[in-house]
């Protein structure tokens, strides 16, 4: 029954579309049709009414910083002040009393260690020497060629002199043994007799000794000789007997020790 009705429905249906679409003169469309393909877009339409007035936006970011602008020009002289006024200069005033007395500053800080020369600034000159040989000549340097101490190398074995080498006091001494002869010695200081020692042998063997302090200069030269004629009874026996002449720097000259300690600062 209900098919029947569903029927009819459609079949009126699709008459009234018909006639309607005769009175349009137009082509029938059924409602029940397949859509057709989509139409063209139509044109735009007119510009509508302007909007109200919106809100007033957030803050923007600031902007770059500028270029830097072109050089001024020169600007003008300014007033002259001091001497260039053309003022008189004033009298002659003293100086003023001096000012109080500062606070004292503060402690600075520990300073570095420092270098030890612990001995660097004493001058040394020490020398012991003996002879091999016996009867050495007159009225020359008497030539000590066995070398016991040589501190400082100031005293030459090959001329029999002792050279000085720090300005100072020194002390000179020497232990002659002397056999058959007399002897007639003298310790000499560039070339002037400084002491002289004479022993008249009256045996067969004899010891003979002197010694002094003299102010020496650098380059002066010291050394023994016989200063006699036919007294010259230094005797050598290395198995029993021997004859020294030594001599060492008591201290050195202040003022040079001064330039010294200045050199080394």
């Amino acid at each position: 029954m209900r098919a029947i009705m569903g029927v009819v429905c459609l079949c009126q249906c699709v008459i009234g579309q018909l006639l309607e679409a005769r009175a349009k003169g137009s082509a029938p469309r059924f409602i029940c049709s397949v859509p057709g393909l989509p139409g063209m877009p139509g044109k735009p339409g007119l510009p509508g009414p302007h909007g109200a007035e919106g809100y007033v936006g957030v803050p923007g970011r600031d902007g770059r910083d500028g270029r830097n602008g072109e050089k001024g020009e020169k600007g003008e002289a300014g007033m002259l002040t001091g001497r260039n006024v053309g003022l008189t200069q004033g009298p002659w005033a003293p100086p003023g009393s001096p000012g109080k007395r500062g606070a004292k500053g503060q402690r600075g800080s520990r300073g570095m260690p420092g270098v030890c020369r612990c001995g660097s600034l004493v001058p040394k000159s020490a020398f012991s020497v003996g002879i091999t040989s016996s009867y050495p000549a007159e009225k020359a340097p008497i030539k000590f060629n066995k070398v016991l101490l040589n501190e400082g190398g100031h005293y030459n074995p090959q001329t029999g002199k002792f050279i000085c080498a720090y300005p100072g006091i020194y002390y000179f001494s020497y232990d002659i043994t002397l056999a058959n002869k007399h002897l007639a010695i003298s310790l000499v200081h560039n070339g002037q007799y400084r002491i002289k020692t004479y022993d008249a042998n009256t045996g067969n063997h004899d010891v003979a000794s002197g010694s002094t302090v003299m102010f020496l200069n650098p380059e002066d030269e010291v050394w023994l000789e016989i200063f006699y004629k036919d007294q010259n009874g230094l005797f050598s026996d290395p198995g029993w007997a021997d004859s020294l002449f030594s001599g060492f720097l008591l201290y050195a000259d202040t003022n040079y020790l001064d330039t010294l300690a200045e050199d080394y600062a």
